[in-house]
């Protein structure tokens, strides 16, 4: 469990469960640390069970708006607080706890005259036998407040989930799959008008690059890949999100059971020769990967298969699933590949997304998504899209380095193009 500090790092998206015991000052704390919106007290003269469900109701709404709720109430017993997790769960995103545990002479003191002593003894109780496990219940964070005096002097700091960089407004140049086409890659940057001296790489005019995971297996270099975009990201040259391909590689590379196909055999092979220390930087490397990007103030999002509006900036095993791997239901083709459901022609969100991990002949445009992964282990070509000017750059595969296991998919002519203005 998470020992007390005077800062308290709180995930700027997430449900926020206050929990003690009547008199512990919930409610002072809440409103001095959240605005009126976020916080979600019981109505008076409920009961418990009917309270529980109002506030969850509300702060539900608040979740689904992407938006911190916080529920004001004592959630002494493990029945109560899992609600206040499944919750979370159900948004995707994080439930954490702060459990205001003062001194029961301190909370004797403040209640009421005529307010039941029993009640409270049996809640403190209660609550100090429950409160060890508050994390296994599922609660992501768990801080512990013991005394008046660090109520008092908490501070409360509001952390950006790992997708959330609106922050950075671009331009950028998202790069689609690169599969270990090193060539390819050092063809497409140098098209795009960036630099290398060195090993390192270096942007025009203040531009960066934003890669869409995949970056091994299939194509002739996948170790060189990996320096290159390693290099980048490091510098502040380069984003990048996980594909499929660089997640199975971090399993083998922990020892896990995987099948070593589709050239992650010749990768472990090229990381064999980079040696350990090469290895262990790719492992940090690719598991310090955020699930998917949301940038320009939440006008664009990044991710290897796509991701549909209500896993947006969110965090789960859900959204990273979708993330890496798209809307599959675990069927397989006539080739033995993952059925792929097409989850770009119901899309309704307002930002642009940005995608790849379907080999498709030519960029594909579907509503406000686009898909960049042109193929270019299976002799396609490298490609780029050109933020906020819309603008896609291509370079060909300089060999077929693998057999696709299913035919590149081909556009229709409504494919080729934005079906509308995408920045307005």
């Amino acid at each position: 469990m998470s020992d007390p500090a005077r800062e308290l790092r709180l995930p700027a998206l997430a449900l926020v469960a206050l929990i003690g015991a009547r008199g512990a000052g919930k409610s002072t704390f809440a409103a001095r640390h959240f605005s009126p919106e976020e916080v979600f007290a019981p109505p008076a003269g409920l009961e418990a069970d009917a309270a529980l469900d109002a506030c969850l109701a509300a702060a539900g709404e608040r979740l689904a708006g992407g938006q911190l709720a916080v529920v004001d109430l004592r959630l002494v017993r493990p029945h109560e607080r899992r609600r206040v997790v499944d919750l979370a769960r159900a948004h995707d995103l994080s439930a954490v706890a702060v459990v205001l545990d003062l001194p029961r002479s301190d909370l004797t003191a403040r209640l009421a005259p005529g307010e039941n002593r029993a009640l409270l003894a049996a809640e403190v109780t209660e609550l100090h036998r429950t409160l060890p496990g508050l994390e296994k219940e599922g609660f992501r964070r768990v801080w512990v407040l013991r005394s008046a005096a660090e109520v008092r002097g908490v501070r409360l700091r509001r952390v950006p989930l790992a997708p959330d960089r609106r922050e950075l407004t671009g331009p950028f140049d998202l790069i689609g799959d690169v599969h270990g086409c090193l060539p390819e890659l050092l063809d497409l940057l140098e098209r795009l008008g960036y630099r290398g001296s060195g090993g390192e790489v270096t942007p025009p005019g203040g531009r960066r690059a934003v890669f869409l995971g995949d970056l091994v297996d299939r194509g002739p270099d996948s170790a060189g890949t990996l320096k290159v975009v390693m290099a980048m990201v490091r510098s502040g040259a380069a984003l990048c999100v996980p594909g499929n391909h660089d997640e199975k590689l971090v399993r083998a590379l922990d020892g896990k059971a995987v099948k070593a196909l589709h050239g992650l055999d010749v990768t472990l092979s090229q990381l064999q020769a980079a040696g350990e220390a090469f290895r262990s930087q790719v492992r940090a490397f690719v598991t310090g990967l955020p699930s998917h990007l949301v940038l320009d103030e939440g006008r664009l999002v990044v991710a290897h298969a796509g991701l549909p509006q209500r896993l947006q900036g969110r965090t789960s095993g859900r959204v990273r699933s979708f993330a890496l791997y798209g809307d599959t239901d675990g069927r397989l083709d006539e080739h033995g590949l993952p059925v792929r459901r097409d989850w770009a022609q119901a899309y309704e969100g307002e930002a642009l997304v940005v995608y790849g991990h379907t080999p498709v002949a030519a960029p594909r445009w579907v509503k406000r998504t686009v898909n960049i992964d042109t193929g270019c282990a299976f002799g396609g070509q490298l490609t780029a899209l050109r933020y906020p000017e819309l603008e896609t750059v291509s370079v060909p595969a300089r060999a077929q380095y693998a057999v696709p296991g299913r035919p590149l998919q081909e556009i229709t002519l409504a494919e080729a193009a934005p079906s509308a203005p995408l920045n307005g």
